[in-house]
């Protein structure tokens, strides 16, 4: 006889982490998460260690190793995207930032039809739930400061982060005291998903300290390969783990792959647009045209700097230095190794027609690429920068019955005027706050894009062949009411359209992608989920007021055109 669960949750990445902490609290039911990625050892220093967040991606142990057809407004270019394979998801081999987004984004997000118990006053409280943001003051209305997961702040201490600041005050931008609090537009020192020099997944958060409750149970390395419906009621999911085949019987079925891998599922078991179904030999379960559209991402740059004082972090990548360095860290959880190294940036305007930032900054006191391409300088420092809330949308769709082959994705980065504008006013103003005086005695000069870059069509073509993803493909099986054609998931109740006992919560189901790194976001959604499915009352809303330029919220609806 298969094993029968109350709750499969199909992924134990961010959102499934969660699930399983909250669906699990209730003792009456039985929760079974199935990562197809191996466990998130704690000897595991690529990803226990935080400065060793290059290694992970590209390398199959971690990384689905994800990417894109050949992106036609970028010279056919294909951008690869590493996702996280193991236990915690990409929470495991990501860059370790924490930012909820603006305000306005989930005003835009209650702003559609049907969607109003997503505006900012529904979420603030559910990102409150979640956090212990240990810097913050314990009087802060906006913040948390007891949830699961801990959250250092910058320090940013580095003297080039000082003059980054500066800089850009010296431009007319402002500071903040938080990116998370009453004001995101401006420049601060970010808060991290890091704790005593260690990486917080959301797997060691929120999956670890409750693996010991009896009705848990999570497998790794147990690929699910399709769901299993009786007409539109899923009965469980089958899997293979070890080289053996498995059939679980499930109560609810909860897709929590994330924005690639929960279309994918969903068409493989028959869910999705039905001539494209039938096209690969799918019988279609429920006609979604919905699943796998809607997708978007952050695109971003680097623009790199040399720097002629001995103050950067650049000779910490050199290999000679890395068994001291790895030392430090295995034997006090300190030094270079113990930080992620963003810990600083800002949120920024790029003109007045837009009503909140648009611009988002990283600043690191090294010239490094993610993948962990390492410029040639003896010091350096670099900015990241990209558009927030572009009009591109892509694409997801399955290539085969194959679950195993990857899925084909086009994000069509760049095929928007609005696109293009904002990625000119981006550089420009990069530009604009690294020619100020505060950080002159840093800058000896720019590497890339370089000082031949100069023009509309050449900071363009520089993108085009140098940008790379941010590593946010979110909105691929998006919430919506049923009368929305393209929506896929109610969100009233995360329940897909169509289907008995299916439902989805990861960043696919985010309508429109937020303003900044989307990890905080879908920790918000997963929490708040957890209470639509476990049919409990959501947490009442908090009416905090929160900085604007210009808009009062109720108008903010008018933003998605």
């Amino acid at each position: 006889m298969p094993e029968q669960f109350d709750y499969v949750v199909i992924g134990g990445g961010s959102a499934g982490s969660v699930l399983a902490n909250r669906l699990s609290e209730d003792e009456t039911k039985s929760v079974l998460v199935l990562e197809a990625g191996r466990s998130d050892f704690s000897w595991d220093l690529l990803i226990q260690m935080p400065a060793a967040l290059p290694f992970p991606a590209g390398k199959s142990l971690y990384d689905w190793k994800y990417e894109s057809e050949p992106e036609p407004y970028m010279n056919g270019r294909r951008i690869k995207h590493a996702r996280g394979k193991v236990l915690g998801g990409s929470s495991s081999i990501n860059g370790m930032i924490y930012q909820r987004g603006n305000p306005m984004d989930y005003e835009r997000w209650g702003g559609d039809p049907g969607m109003e118990s997503w505006n900012f006053a529904h979420c603030l409280p559910y990102f409150k739930r979640l956090e212990n943001a240990l810097a913050a003051d314990k009087d802060d209305e906006y913040r948390g400061h007891d949830g699961p997961l801990k959250l250092e702040r910058g320090p940013a201490k580095n003297p080039l982060f000082q003059a980054f600041f500066d800089a850009a005050v010296e431009a007319g931008y402002t500071r903040t005291p938080d990116v998370n609090g009453f004001r995101q537009e401006g420049f601060a020192p970010f808060d991290k998903h890091v704790y005593k020099g260690r990486r917080m997944s959301v797997s060691r958060a929120y999956l670890h300290p409750v693996m010991d409750r009896k009705n848990l149970t999570v497998r790794t390395r147990a690929f699910v390969s399709s769901i299993d419906f009786d007409g539109t009621r899923a009965q469980g999911v089958t899997y293979k783990r070890n080289g053996q085949t498995h059939e679980v019987k499930a109560g609810e079925v909860v897709l929590a792959g994330g924005a690639i891998n929960t279309p994918q599922m969903l068409q493989l078991s028959g869910v999705g647009d039905a001539e494209h179904l039938r096209s690969l030999g799918i019988k279609p379960v429920v006609d979604l045209p919905g699943v796998g559209e809607n997708l978007q991402d952050h695109l971003e740059a680097y623009i790199q700097y040399s720097c002629p004082q001995p103050v950067s972090e650049q000779p910490n990548l050199q290999k000679a230095r890395m068994p001291w360095i790895g030392l430090q860290w295995m034997l006090g959880r300190k030094g270079p190794a113990a930080t992620n190294h963003f810990e600083g940036g800002g949120f920024v305007r790029s003109n007045e027609d837009v009503l909140y930032p648009n611009l988002m900054f990283h600043f690191l006191p090294v010239a490094v690429r993610y993948d962990g391409q390492v410029a040639d300088t003896a010091h350096g420092f670099q900015v990241h920068v990209g558009p927030m809330y572009s009009d591109a949308r892509g694409s997801l769709k399955i290539r085969s019955k194959d679950p195993k082959e990857h899925p084909s994705m086009i994000y069509n980065y760049l095929s928007t005027e609005q696109d293009r504008r904002e990625w000119i006013e981006a550089v420009k103003i990069s530009r604009k706050i690294m020619s100020q005086p505060a950080i002159a005695p840093y800058n000896s000069g720019e590497m890339a894009p370089g000082p031949d870059v100069q023009t509309d069509d050449e900071i363009l073509e520089w993108v085009a062949n140098d940008a790379e993803t941010a590593l946010h493909p979110s909105c691929t099986a998006k919430m919506g009411p049923k009368s929305d054609p393209m929506a896929v998931v109610d969100p009233e109740s995360m329940k897909v359209h169509g289907l008995d006992n299916v439902r989805v919560v990861d960043a696919s189901a985010m309508p429109y992608v937020t303003n900044g790194n989307i990890h905080a976001p879908v920790l918000m959604l997963a929490e708040k989920a957890a209470d639509l499915i476990r049919g409990r009352k959501p947490l009442e809303p908090q009416n905090l007021d929160f900085y604007r330029h210009g808009v009062h919220p109720a108008d903010a609806g008018t933003l998605k055109k």
